[in-house]
């Protein structure tokens, strides 16, 4: 579905991605973890079409991705929940979640997106007259979330989803991620809480200064002991 081959890219001069390969096949999971600064956000804006790199490939579905802008991109049915929500805080929770089905296609199937939404998160539900400015943490993210499933992605991708959240708030957002993938939805999963990601993902990648050092089944990632050492702490 999603192949990443050789790609590079950067700021100025400076290099945030080197040489990277991945893939992410239709309908699993796949998390892309590694410390702050390692690239990760990098290379979501090289596939969402905001950073333009600096050569390699980004194929979905045997399409180019390369040149295309964020919107084109979304159209192909890729669509990405940034780190930080970046929401619409003085618009109601129904009118943000309306901006994410501008796709003609997903305009089109507006009240059954909204539904699906609102099954998926209830508490959603019931603040949707509430201006989302006013929302918890928790609830900001899910309705970052639910944007972006209003475009009716066939892969969404996730920045940093736990970020600044409680243990308890994170479960429920993972158990919801867990959902999507039941219903066939392909997700990359991009964080710094190793041990979240990795228990959920199907197969991962470990990202540092810009290159891919390790990958793997999330279990067998999870249970490396260089990968615990680096990023879990001692081990027991």
């Amino acid at each position: 579905m999603l192949e990443i081959s050789g790609l590079h890219a950067g700021y100025d001069g400076l290099v945030a991605l080197s040489d990277v390969s991945i893939a992410v096949r239709g309908g699993e999971i796949v998390a892309l973890v590694g410390a702050n600064g390692a690239g990760k956000s990098t290379l979501l804006r090289c596939i969402s079409g905001l950073h333009r790199p600096r050569s390699g490939a980004i194929t979905w579905n045997g399409d180019d991705l390369v040149a295309l802008p964020a919107h084109a991109v979304v159209e192909h049915g890729v669509a990405q929940v940034p780190e930080g929500r970046h929401l619409f805080p003085g618009l109601s929770v129904a009118e943000n979640l309306e901006l994410g089905a501008y796709r003609p296609r997903a305009r089109a199937g507006l009240r059954g997106r909204l539904a699906r939404v609102w099954d998926l998160f209830p508490r959603l539900a019931e603040r949707r007259r509430q201006r989302a400015g006013s929302l918890s943490g928790g609830e900001q993210q899910m309705l970052a979330i639910g944007r972006a499933l209003m475009s009716d992605p066939a892969l969404l991708m996730l920045d940093e989803p736990s970020l600044g959240l409680a243990p308890r708030v994170i479960e429920g957002i993972i158990e919801a991620l867990g959902a999507l993938h039941r219903s066939g939805l392909a997700l990359l999963l991009v964080e710094q809480n190793v041990q979240a990601a990795l228990a959920v993902a199907g197969r991962g990648y470990v990202l540092e200064r810009g290159r891919i050092v390790r990958e793997g089944s999330g279990p067998a990632l999870l249970g490396d002991p260089e990968i615990r050492r680096a990023y879990l702490g001692p081990l027991a």
